[in-house]
């Protein structure tokens, strides 16, 4: 496929992209369907599902992109994507959300979620520059990746025994596809094919979408972490625009910010954290830069939210503002 990118017309090159990009999130959405589906007639309760299957599904687009680009050599786009994808959840999806709808905010989200989020973006500046895993600077070498794994498997069983603990205790418990009417039910070879061909639709997507970006970035003469952080992040990033977007104008925007700080900490340890254990990501500069500029955002975001327990029309401007002078001064460095 590296191939015949390469050689296409430019025009060509942009349909590619496209097409990657409906393959990972098409992908995503069948395999996140077949697998529910099962876990559903296994008798998995529907807020394992919703914590698990549900919640790692929009993240594996971005999975795939890293990974394939790690193991293709293209290190830069490995980070970019997943740092300019959690700018573009954090600031453009909430900031959207905030426009159409006043956020509210969930206690939880404020004292446990945010301040998770940017413990995960420090631990990744500080494993990549100093290299605690693998005692390589400037690396996200095998044992970080792990390290990553880890901390995202012990994520996933607190989250789990949380949310099991306030059901049984009658609290109200908002997963996203968490509850039984959200969850399709449908017949087993449906289901092993849906995640047979989710499956195949992701990994080739994640190929192509790499191979069309690297592509575009060479002919335009633009870095791989510009390519990264602005089309690739958006283009994985856009099926949670869009489903904010319809919430916002149903009114039903209360989840939006938990959803997005929980994919960003996804992002981190689940996508970075299987594409390094699986090939070294050497870290660069930029990557350094763009994290700081994540972290800051974040607090700005903490702020919002910390404040009147609610993020407003103002402060959703602001953080469309704000992504949208960083996104300047990324173009032009």
């Amino acid at each position: 496929m590296e191939k015949i990118i390469n050689n296409a017309p430019f025009a060509l090159v942009l349909v590619f992209l496209v097409i990657g990009f409906v393959l990972l999130i098409k992908g995503a959405d069948f395999f996140v369907e077949g697998s529910s589906s099962v876990a559903k007639r296994l008798h998995v309760p529907s807020i394992i599902i919703g914590l698990t299957i549900v919640a790692m599904g929009t993240s594996l687009p971005e999975t795939a992109v890293s990974v394939s680009a790690s193991l293709a050599g293209n290190n830069e786009l490995a980070v970019s994507n997943v740092v300019g994808s959690n700018i573009f959840n954090l600031m453009v999806v909430i900031g959207v959300c905030a426009i159409l709808a006043t956020v509210n905010v969930a206690r939880e989200t404020i004292r446990r979620d945010i301040p998770l989020s940017l413990i995960c973006a420090g631990l990744l500046m500080l494993l990549g520059i100093v290299g605690l895993g693998d005692k390589t600077g400037m690396t996200l070498g095998h044992m970080d990746g792990v390290i990553f794994i880890v901390l995202f498997a012990c994520y996933i069983i607190y989250m789990v025994r949380t949310a099991m603990k306030a059901s049984k205790e009658g609290k109200k418990v908002e997963i996203e596809g968490g509850s039984d009417e959200e969850i399709k039910l449908v017949s087993v070879p449906v289901s092993i094919l849906f995640i047979i061909g989710g499956a195949i639709a992701i990994a080739v997507g994640g190929d192509v979408t790499v191979d069309a970006a690297s592509r575009i970035a060479s002919d335009l003469g633009m870095s791989q972490t510009l390519i990264g952080l602005t089309i690739v992040s958006i283009g994985t990033s856009l099926p949670e625009l869009v489903t904010s977007i319809v919430a916002a104008r149903k009114n039903e925007v209360d989840m939006a910010l938990g959803n997005a700080i929980g994919s960003n900490i996804f992002n981190i340890l689940m996508v970075l954290g299987i594409a390094s254990a699986i090939s070294p990501i050497s870290i660069i500069t930029e990557n350094i830069i763009d994290l700081c500029v994540l972290i800051v955002f974040t607090i700005c975001a903490w702020i919002f939210a910390g404040t009147k327990k609610k993020i407003g029309r103002a402060e959703g401007l602001c953080m469309v503002a704000l992504y949208a002078a960083y996104a300047v001064y990324i173009i032009v460095r």
